[in-house]
């Protein structure tokens, strides 16, 4: 068996299986506040736009379209066939993209782009041609290698032209949902993807140059086994995708309706669960993966693993990144941008954003401005999340505080992790251990001063 780098504990992951957040932010989006409206994050990127001319910059655009209905899908989403409904949601983007552009310096490269959804390959390929041409008449994106431009594909309909189209657009790494190859699976959630299709489309991906290519898998579904899911992974594998997110379904259908017709009768054990969950460690150790933390694993040879080695790993709401120093503007519905420390939000239903839009108005619903706490526990958090470190001398002199003064409770709390063989303290350093790296959302809940304000029923387990 290949030597990981992570260590699977059966009695402390059930000891600290509890929910909690992703870290994709911090503060979590739950934090943000709706008396932070248009007005400010206009004022917001304002009062930046001078000294932000020569930092780059990130976009996210969300497609909120697809074509079925995935009973496990928690993103925002609009089921529908009618793809004329994308015209309508393009017209009201491109007046997002002009109000939101004429705040931003023209001279901002765009280093990293991502169309996420619902599925952005749900957009025709003139509605496709449309979009690309909306974004780079309002904005500086880059016609060179350097660029890092990323797209989620549905492989059911991403046909080699598709393909081809997307790489002549611009992209250059691909994100696809597989979820489960096994036929059983694949009709309780409503998902039915041969493993051909995702094959052909890794096929084409590969042989148009791509920078990077990425699979999800989501483990904890209907029906599956361990015996199952095995199968599943050695299919996938043999399809050497880069790197491979390999999420823990959350069961929440008092919040996701779709999650109803999922029958609870038919869902692993937590046991079972928990078994999956070892064995796919295990095998893609074997077959050479790295595990990147939260569910991530990626080839060595990968950007992100580098990175990680290197200590420049990031990670912001697209999780991890080697780009997440670039301020993000979001745009489309329920996007997040984080610019000047500041998270805005916009609106999540498609009828109130296009409303905002008509009034001439940026539609955000919500956000929250970090305020000096929250960027050293956000600092905090993101070492640890990302590096399964923390050199506490460091963020003394970063932000001008005693560590172990601003952190004394904190630090407290640590300590049954730290008897539990989770971390170790010693001389200003945190180091998570092989088997705490499983558990790092834990120990970075310690550090997330909103966490008593919340409600655990807005998160998933942690495993």
């Amino acid at each position: 068996m290949t030597q990981s780098n992570v260590s699977f504990d059966v009695e402390l992951i059930k000891k600290y299986n509890l929910s909690g957040p992703r870290y994709t932010s911090y503060p979590t989006a739950v934090v943000f506040n709706e008396y932070f409206r248009e007005s400010q994050h206009r004022k917001n990127l304002l009062s930046y736009f001078n000294e932000s001319k020569n930092k780059p910059l990130s976009l996210y655009f969300h497609i909120p379209f697809c074509d079925t209905l995935c009973f496990f899908c928690a993103c925002n989403k609009v089921a529908t066939k009618k793809r004329e409904k994308a015209d309508i949601y393009l017209n009201y983007l491109e007046k997002e993209i002009q109000m939101q552009a004429a705040l931003i310096p023209a001279e901002r490269v765009v280093e990293q782009m991502h169309f996420g959804g619902g599925t952005p390959t749900f957009l025709t390929h003139p509605q496709l041609k449309r979009m690309m041409a909306m974004i780079d008449a309002h904005f500086n994106l880059l016609k060179t290698d350097d660029r890092d431009y990323s797209i989620e594909i549905d492989p059911r309909e991403a046909a080699p032209d598709t393909i081809q189209l997307l790489v002549d657009l611009g992209f250059n790494r691909f994100s696809m949902g597989v979820q489960d190859v096994q036929e059983k699976v694949q009709k309780a959630v409503n998902r039915i993807q041969p493993i051909e299709l995702t094959a052909q489309a890794i096929s084409m991906c590969r042989n148009n140059g791509a920078k990077s290519i990425n699979v999800d898998l989501i483990y904890g579904l209907p029906h599956q086994t361990q015996a199952s899911f095995k199968d599943t992974l050695a299919q996938v594998i043999q399809l050497s995708p880069d790197r491979l997110s390999v999420f823990n379904y959350a069961h929440l259908p008092h919040l996701f309706m779709p999650q109803k017709r999922i029958s609870e009768a038919d869902l692993p054990s937590p046991d079972e669960k928990l078994g999956i969950l070892q064995m796919t460690i295990q095998d893609l150790s074997d077959a050479g993966y790295v595990y990147i933390g939260m569910d991530h694993f990626a080839k060595p040879t990968d950007e992100l693993a580098v990175a990680q080695k290197n200590g420049g790993l990031q990670r912001n709401f697209q999780g991890y990144t080697t780009h997440a120093a670039c301020d993000l503007l979001a745009m489309g519905v329920s996007s997040i941008s984080l610019i000047n420390g500041t998270f805005s939000q916009n609106n999540k239903n498609l009828e109130a954003y296009y409303q905002q839009i008509e009034l001439g108005q940026i539609p955000v619903m919500k956000g929250y401005q970090l305020n000096q706490d929250d960027k050293i526990r956000k600092q905090v958090i993101q070492d640890l999340c990302c590096h399964f470190s923390l050199n506490t001398d460091k963020i003394s002199h970063q932000f001008d505080v005693d560590f172990s003064d601003y952190f004394a409770e904190e630090i407290k709390r640590l300590l049954p992790f730290e008897s539990d063989g989770l971390i170790s303290i010693n001389d200003g350093d945190i180091t998570v251990s092989k088997k705490g790296r499983l558990l790092i959302r834990n120990i970075c809940m310690v550090f997330d001063q909103y966490l008593n304000q919340q409600s655990q029923q807005q998160f998933s387990k942690v495993i």
